[in-house]
């Protein structure tokens, strides 16, 4: 199955063996949107992505490993972008506008987290290196801890692209859920939390049935970005970051929980008319379910296109 990175756009990965960054570049600029559903974000610029604020342009979002601590990943990635003269240009500097989302991992007794060297580094990867399966965010990142982490299951970085009028809309989604991975088309859980004989112990009936628990508050989060080449303005991209929310609903069972932080970009890179925008948010959402099914499984059949010929990022220069 080919995972199409829109035109206008270019995606990175760094991490090292606990934790990562994935990097969502668009150098020359696209419109943004966001919408935080869960109860724990962690999350850096979303306020700017609002319909009434001034800017119009986004450069990057980040979705990055290390809870709280990984928001210094995105300096690197304003570094980077510095240097290519990429942003927003005020009394003679370069600002460039860089937002993002961590996820909880956490995982060791040891604190690792994504720095802004690795920020930079997902940003010189970007085009070079794999960024779904267990590349980047999606390093550390599991799903299924309503008992912990010793009975949860590895996620990753899940990708899907779905064509729809001419206009290319694909989900990134770093998948970090308390909740289970239920697959709709199958029918059936396909990640989760293991009951102590390594089948899925289906966290939502656990909880509805009055199971006991072991809560970590804010120790989860998914969070992702719905990348589309379609020309909306901010009310449109906050609309299908929106609408996005509700592939991960069908496929993350419970989601949006006091224990998540769970939050979704869109960037849109304006080179596509849009015939109705009720197609892209209907695209978005079936994206980012199909994101969050792959996000858990073997990504090996996954192939990346990228949609322009420039996608190395040597040959990205904005000044």
């Amino acid at each position: 199955m080919n995972v199409i990175v829109p035109k206008g756009f270019i995606v990175g990965a760094a991490e090292d063996e606990f934790t990562g960054v994935t990097v969502l570049l668009s150098p020359k600029g696209a419109t943004g949107g966001a919408d935080c559903r869960g109860g724990a974000p962690g999350t850096r610029e979303t306020d700017l992505l609002r319909p009434e604020k001034m800017m119009d342009k986004v450069n990057a979002v980040v979705l990055s490993g290390g809870s709280a601590y990984g928001l210094a990943s995105m300096t690197g990635v304003m570094d980077w972008l510095s240097r290519k003269g990429c942003g927003y240009r005020s009394m003679g500097k370069i600002v460039p506008i860089v937002t993002g989302a961590v996820l909880y991992d956490l995982n060791h007794k040891k604190l690792h987290y994504p720095d802004a060297n690795m920020g930079f580094k997902a940003c010189e990867n970007a085009g070079k290196v794999p960024f779904v399966g267990q590349h980047g965010a999606g390093k550390g990142a599991t799903v299924g801890k309503i008992r912990g982490l010793r009975y949860a299951s590895v996620a990753g970085v899940g990708a899907h692209s779905v064509k729809v009028a001419g206009v290319t809309v694909t989900a990134i989604v770093a998948v970090n859920a308390l909740g289970d991975v239920f697959d709709p088309e199958a029918g059936k859980i396909v990640s989760g939390a293991k009951a102590n004989d390594g089948s899925f112990l289906d966290t939502e009936r656990h909880i509805v049935n009055g199971g006991l628990l072991k809560l970590f508050m804010g120790t989860n989060t998914t969070i992702g970005c719905i990348l589309t080449d379609a020309k909306v303005d901010k009310t449109g991209a906050n609309k299908l970051a929106s609408a996005s929310h509700d592939g991960l609903a069908r496929a993350i069972r419970p989601v949006h929980t006091d224990f998540d932080g769970d939050t979704m970009f869109c960037l849109a890179s304006g080179h596509r008319p849009v015939l109705n925008l009720l197609l892209l948010q209907t695209a978005a959402a079936y994206a980012a379910e199909r994101a969050c099914v792959n996000a858990v499984s073997d990504t090996a059949g996954l192939t990346v296109i990228y949609d322009e010929t420039d996608e190395a990022t040597d040959t990205w220069q904005c000044e």
